[in-house]
């Protein structure tokens, strides 16, 4: 009685298309999940995808997936995609601010080291150095804390021609770090920043926040600063820390000036 096609002479809806749009730098946006709304300032890539860094009129800087359908312009949704990268003008350079050398492959690497903390302190120095170390041939291992480090730095034996660096968390005057670097020899550096933990080496507006939160002496770093910004274990707030660093402008000086001393020591000709 209805004939074959229930539907023939029915006009069928298309859902809208949402448009791609390619997220030049000053271009303001909002993200239609939770209304932040801000300027694109850059990008970073995680083992989750892609990220866009907005800005808002504060100052304030947060990272969001580009995920289709994700923000709005104008009220209207859009998809975010990262612009082709322009014609290179002048030299290319690293995240470190060094020149970067063009097809790259890595030299043999050298008997001298550079020691970490952990292995969030060697990821940070990965990302932001990494290039320039295959450069060097400079190899960076984690340490697991420092306790132990006269011990450590004896059975390495180091040389004038295999030198160890070592870089130091919280290393000032009077601490516990203070007096264990103390007395290992010419042919080690030990450098270091003021900062209670290496996540604190990243500007703050990095990771979209005013500043660290104090957390109190006796409840562990990490994760009273997840607990304080709402970022879940220790392992997620480091996946959002180390996400946020896309080059040397968004960690503190004293980091920057610490490790670049333990680069050129490791590599001085002797």
């Amino acid at each position: 009685m209805y004939g074959s096609d229930i539907l023939s002479g029915t006009a069928r809806r298309r859902r809208p298309e949402v448009p791609v749009v390619d997220a030049e730098r000053d271009l303001v946006v909002e993200d239609a999940e939770s209304g932040f709304c801000g300027a694109v300032v850059g990008f970073d890539r995680s083992y989750d995808g892609e990220f866009v860094k907005l800005e808002d009129r504060h100052g304030r800087v947060r990272l969001f997936a580009m995920t289709p359908s994700a923000f709005l312009i104008d009220g209207s949704p859009v998809t975010l995609r990262k612009p082709a990268p322009a014609a290179r003008r002048g030299p290319a350079v690293t995240a470190s601010g060094s020149r970067k050398v063009e097809g790259l492959r890595a030299r043999t690497a050298r008997a001298g080291r550079i020691w970490v903390e952990g292995i969030h302190d060697a990821a940070l120095v990965e990302k932001i150095w990494g290039h320039d170390l295959r450069v060097e041939g400079v190899v960076v291992e984690p340490l697991h804390g420092i306790d132990d480090l006269a011990a450590l730095v004896a059975e390495f034996g180091p040389t004038p021609s295999a030198r160890l660096g070592v870089l130091v968390d919280h290393l000032v005057e009077g601490s516990k770090e203070s007096r264990i670097v103390a007395g290992l020899g010419q042919n080690v550096l030990v450098t270091g920043h003021p900062y209670v933990d290496i996540w604190q080496a990243v500007k703050p507006s990095a990771v979209g926040i005013r500043e660290w939160p104090v957390v109190p002496r006796g409840e562990d770093w990490k994760t009273g600063i997840c607990r304080r910004l709402g970022w879940g274990e220790p392992a997620d707030g480091f996946r959002r820390v180390l996400a946020s660093v896309s080059s040397y402008r968004d960690i503190e000086p004293a980091l920057l000036g610490a490790v670049e001393r333990l680069v050129d020591f490791v590599t001085e000709p002797t």
